[in-house]
C-alpha cells in the first residue's frame, strides 16, 4: 500500500466523482477539485459560506456545494470553470439538498419540510413538492433514475408518492399503514419500494411500483423494532436489523401472533433476546433466516480474529518508550470459544446503544457485514451462500465506520484510531497511515474502481493506494496464513 500526504479537510466533505476522475473536498469556505491519481489540483473555488454538503452530479460534470445555515446552495461546473449557479432559498431555509439522476435538477427541502423545490439548471424552471415527511429517510431515486419515492405526512397520515423524474409528474399516492414511516427504500432493481415503521413499532412494507401492497412483515411486538435497512445489490435479500433487547415491555418469549396489515396477513412473534438482522426472500417476502449476535462465539466453523497490539522492543528486550501512535497492532486468530467486549446500555438515555445499527452488503451479494452497538468493537461478516456466521473482527476501539470495495468483497474498516484495517475472504490485515502527528480515521470511503481509499480525520483526509486485486489477495493470505 502506498499513502499520499495529509490535506487538510473540514466536517469529513470529501468525495469521489461517480466517474472516478476527481476527488472533491472542503476546506471552510474553499471547494477544492483534484485529480484522483495524482492529487493535483485542477479547480478551486470559494463559496459564499462554510460548507456543510457537498455532492457530485450523476455526470461528474457538477458539484454542489450547500450552506444550509445561509439557505444557499451554489453549484460549480468542471468544463466550464466561469460558469456558476447561485440558488437562494430566502427565508424558507435550508435542511437538505441533493442531485436528480440526470444531474440537471437540484431538489431542497426547507426548515420544518415545509416543501422540496425542485430547480432546473437547464430551463430555470422552478417546482414545488408539498407536504415532505422529516424522517431518517423519506427520498429515495430507483437505480435507473426513473422514479422518485417520497415519504409525506398528510393530516396525521403517512403517505408514499412516486414522481417520474423527467417530468416532475405524480405518478402514485397511496397512503402507508404506518404509525409514524421512518423511511423508504427502492430495491436495486427498481421493482419494489420498502418502507418501515418508527423504531416503536417493528413493521416492514414492501410495494410495487403502482402502490399495491406486496407483504408486510413483522417479527414481534411491545418492544422497540427496526434500527436499519439494507438491501443486497442483486435484490434477493432485504437484511433488517432490530433492537430485540430487553428494552420496554414485552410478552413471553415464543408467544405467536397474528395481525393484519392493511389486510395482509402477517405472522407476529414476539422476541426478546440478542439483537437480530432478519433476512427477507425476494419470492414470498417471508423471513429466510436470522442471524444472532450472541456475546460469545462457540461455533468452531467460525474464524474471529482479534486486533492485538505490538509492543515494539528496545535495548535488552525491553519494551521501548514510543508515542501512543507508534505502537503497532496485528491480527490474531482467537481459539474459541471467544468472549466479545460489551457495552451495558443507558436505558434511561434517549437511543441506547443496542441493536444491529449497521448493515452493508458486499457489491456480489456473497457477505453481509454488520455492527451490534452493544458490541461496538465487533464487526460480523456473514456467508449469504451458506446462510450463517463467517467472520467476526475484534477491534481495539470501537468500530466507526465500515464500508466494502464497490468492485470485490473487501470490507474497509476504521475504528477512530491511526490505523485502517482490511478484510478480504483470504484473510485480513491492519496498516498504519504514516505521517507526523496522530491521523484519527474517523470515516472512509472507495475510489469506484476499488484502487484508492479515502481516509477522513476531523480535519485531514489523505488516500491510500491499493495494489492490484491479485497482489492484495496474496498479501491478505501469507498474513492469514501467518496468523
Amino acid at each position: 500500500m502506498n499513502f499520499s500526504e495529509v490535506f487538510k479537510l473540514s466536517n469529513q466533505l470529501c468525495k469521489f466523482s461517480p466517474d472516478g476522475k476527481y476527488l472533491a473536498s472542503c476546506v471552510q469556505f474553499r471547494l477544492v477539485v483534484r485529480e484522483a491519481r495524482s492529487l493535483q489540483v485542477l479547480q478551486l473555488y470559494t463559496c459564499l459560506d462554510q460548507v456543510q454538503h457537498v455532492e457530485w452530479s450523476a455526470d461528474s460534470l457538477f458539484i454542489l456545494c450547500a450552506m444550509y445555515k445561509r439557505g444557499l446552495v451554489q453549484v460549480w461546473s468542471l468544463e466550464q470553470p466561469e460558469w456558476h449557479c447561485r440558488i437562494d432559498e430566502g427565508s424558507a431555509g435550508l435542511v437538505a439538498s441533493c442531485w436528480s439522476p440526470d444531474g440537471r435538477h437540484i431538489l431542497n427541502t426547507t426548515e420544518f419540510h415545509l416543501r422540496i423545490t425542485v430547480w432546473s439548471l437547464c430551463t430555470k424552471s422552478v417546482s414545488y413538492i408539498k407536504y415532505p415527511k422529516a424522517c431518517q429517510q423519506g427520498i429515495t431515486f430507483s437505480r435507473d433514475g426513473r422514479y422518485l419515492a417520497l415519504a409525506e405526512r398528510r393530516d396525521c397520515k403517512d403517505y408514499v408518492s412516486i414522481f417520474v423524474c423527467s417530468d416532475w409528474q405524480l405518478l402514485r399516492h397511496f397512503d402507508t399503514d404506518t404509525q409514524d414511516l421512518a423511511g423508504i427504500e427502492w430495491a436495486p432493481n427498481g421493482c419494489v419500494l420498502a418502507a418501515w415503521d418508527t423504531c416503536l413499532e417493528y413493521k416492514v412494507l414492501l410495494y410495487s411500483l403502482d402502490g399495491r401492497l406486496l407483504a408486510a412483515y413483522c417479527a414481534y411486538e411491545w418492544s422497540l423494532g427496526i434500527k436499519s435497512v439494507a438491501w443486497s445489490p442483486s435484490s434477493q435479500f432485504l437484511a433488517v436489523g432490530s433492537y430485540d433487547g430487553k428494552v420496554g415491555r414485552a410478552p413471553a418469549v415464543g408467544s405467536p401472533r397474528t395481525a393484519r396489515v392493511a389486510g395482509v396477513p402477517t405472522q407476529c412473534v414476539s422476541y426478546v433476546g440478542l439483537p437480530q438482522v432478519r433476512i427477507l426472500n425476494h419470492v414470498t417476502w417471508k423471513m429466510l433466516t436470522e442471524f444472532g449476535h450472541p456475546a460469545a462465539i462457540s461455533d468452531p466453523r467460525v474464524v474471529v480474529y482479534k486486533e492485538a497490539e505490538k509492543s515494539p522492543r528496545g535495548a535488552l528486550g525491553q519494551p521501548a518508550c514510543l508515542p501512543p501512535r507508534a505502537a503497532e497492532s496485528k491480527y490474531e486468530i482467537a481459539a474459541g470459544p471467544v468472549s466479545l467486549q460489551t457495552l451495558k446500555p443507558a436505558a434511561d438515555r434517549a437511543n441506547p446503544k443496542i441493536g444491529v445499527g449497521a448493515l452493508a452488503f458486499s457489491p456480489d451479494s456473497y457477505f453481509l457485514a454488520t455492527r451490534n452497538d452493544n458490541v461496538p468493537n465487533a464487526v460480523w461478516v456473514w456467508d449469504m451462500q451458506k446462510l450463517r456466521l463467517f467472520v467476526v473482527l475484534e477491534q481495539l476501539g470501537p468500530v466507526r465506520s465500515f464500508q466494502w470495495d464497490p468492485q470485490q468483497p473487501r470490507l474497509a474498516i476504521c475504528s477512530g484510531g491511526s490505523k485502517v484495517y482490511l478484510w478480504s475472504p483470504a484473510g485480513c490485515v491492519s496498516v498504519q497511515v504514516p505521517g507526523e502527528g496522530d491521523f484519527q480515521v474517523l470515516s472512509l470511503c472507495w475510489h469506484v474502481t476499488g484502487a484508492s481509499l479515502a481516509l477522513l480525520s476531523k480535519d485531514h483526509l489523505c488516500l491510500c493506494f491499493l495494489e492490484t486485486e491479485d497482489e492484495a489477495d496474496g498479501a491478505l493470505g501469507q498474513l492469514g496464513a501467518h496468523t
